[in-house]
């Protein structure tokens, strides 16, 4: 138990770690801070969905199912990137609301089978099916929770929070 609750702390040191790593990286490639706020909030937000899946299906948590966390984290963020830079393109074009929508739209398909791809390679290890799969089972059910998270966040709630917050053209033409 001692070892278990070492485990875990150090897995917290590693998450906190990264965000930070990510919150730095996005700032300079940015050079936004609140770009870099929103999808660093965005991409936690993801972890939701991992706990939750763990929850439904009474999987504990352990470091499988916390590595999968950290690596939801990680791929929610890259999405959101991606999304963003697609964003601050077209706002050099159309104003603001329509280069939101812009941006969601051309990274829908990306976004959508980056997850779905994930989701039905994991099923199976989910699922429990094949040699060793016990081990992996957590993982694979947080990172499918956090997926299943993570698209509705990428599709309806960041649209929205960049709305809100991107407002620099908004009325104009």
């Amino acid at each position: 138990f001692k070892q278990q609750q070492q485990s875990f702390s150090e897995l917290l040191l590693i998450l906190l770690i990264a965000c930070l790593l990510v919150f730095a990286t996005l700032v300079f490639l940015f050079k936004d801070f609140l770009a870099a706020f929103i999808i660093l909030l965005l991409s936690t937000l993801g972890i939701a969905g991992c706990i939750f899946a763990l929850f439904i299906t009474g999987t504990a948590l352990n470091v499988g199912s916390y590595t999968g966390i950290i690596m939801i984290v990680g791929i929610i963020a890259e999405n959101a990137v991606f999304t963003f830079h697609q964003f601050n393109i077209s706002r050099q074009q159309v104003n603001d609301h329509e280069a939101i929508a812009e941006a969601v739209s051309i990274r829908m398909r990306p976004n959508l089978m980056t997850a779905l791809g994930a989701i039905l390679a994991l099923m199976p290890l989910a699922l429990g099916f094949g040699t060793g799969a016990q081990l992996h089972q957590p993982l694979a059910i947080a990172v499918i929770g956090g997926f299943c998270a993570g698209i509705p966040i990428l599709l309806m709630v960041y649209p929205g929070v960049l709305g809100l917050f991107y407002k620099r053209k908004w009325s104009a033409t």
